[in-house]
C-alpha cells in the first residue's frame, strides 16, 4: 500500500509557523541580549570594585566615592587654610610646614612670597595674632577634575586694634598617596591663589 502524499499547502503552513516561530524568537532574544547589556552598563557605570584580603570582590558605589570624597576634599581644605592663615608668634613656623604639606609648590611659592616680603618677621616684631574665624569652601567638578573656591573670614589683633577681613582663594585638588599625619586625606592643593584680601567690619 502506497504512503499518501500530505497536502502541499499544509505543509507549507507548518513550514510557515516555523519559520515564524524562529524569527520571533530570535527577536525576543536580541532584544532581551540588548537589554541585559544596557543593564550591566548601567551597573557598571555606577560601581567600582575592590579586592578584600582574602581574595574576595567587594562592589563600592561610585556615589558613595564621591560623596566620601567631597568630605575629605572640605576637611582637607579646612586644614590647609587653619594652618595657613591661623597664626601667631608661638606657632606659625610649626603651622606654616604643616600647611606646606597639604599642597604643591603653587603653595610653597606663595608662602616664599610671604616671608620675602617681611609679613611673618612683622608677626614676630608686633607679636601680632593672626586668628582664623570661618572657612567656607565651595567645590566644582568638571571631567572628573576638581577646583575650589575657599572664602576665609580672620582677624588680625594688633594689641588695641583689631581688623578683620576677608580673603577669596582658588585652586584645584588632586588625589595623592596618605601620609599620615602629614597629610591624612590624601589630597594635594594645586594652582593656589589668593585672590581678593578685603578689609571688612564684623558687628557685635
Amino acid at each position: 500500500m502506497k504512503t499518501p502524499y500530505k497536502n502541499i499547502y499544509a505543509v507549507l503552513r507548518i513550514n510557515r509557523f516555523i519559520v515564524l516561530a524562529v524569527v520571533i524568537c530570535a527577536t525576543l532574544s536580541s532584544f532581551f541580549s540588548v537589554w541585559m547589556v544596557f543593564n550591566i552598563n548601567n551597573k557598571a557605570m555606577t560601581n567600582a570594585f575592590a579586592i578584600n584580603t582574602d581574595g574576595s570582590v567587594i562592589p563600592l558605589k561610585l556615589i558613595a566615592q564621591k560623596e566620601n570624597f567631597r568630605v575629605e576634599a572640605l576637611a582637607h581644605l579646612e586644614l590647609f587654610h587653619r594652618y595657613f592663615y591661623n597664626i601667631d608668634a608661638s606657632n606659625y613656623e610649626m603651622n606654616l610646614e604643616k600647611a606646606l604639606w597639604l599642597g604643591n609648590s603653587s603653595v610653597d611659592n606663595l608662602y616664599r612670597q610671604k616671608k620675602a616680603e617681611g609679613v611673618y618677621n612683622r608677626l614676630l616684631q608686633y607679636s601680632l595674632i593672626q586668628k582664623v574665624l570661618s572657612i567656607n569652601s565651595q567645590l566644582e567638578e568638571k571631567d572628573g577634575a576638581y577646583s575650589f573656591r575657599t572664602i576665609t573670614i580672620f582677624e588680625i589683633n594688633r594689641g588695641s586694634i583689631v581688623d578683620t577681613y576677608e580673603m577669596v582663594s582658588t585652586g584645584k585638588l588632586i588625589s595623592v598617596n596618605r601620609n599620615f599625619p602629614n597629610n591624612p586625606h590624601g589630597l594635594l592643593i594645586t594652582d593656589y591663589f589668593e585672590n581678593t584680601l578685603k578689609k571688612i567690619s564684623v558687628e557685635n
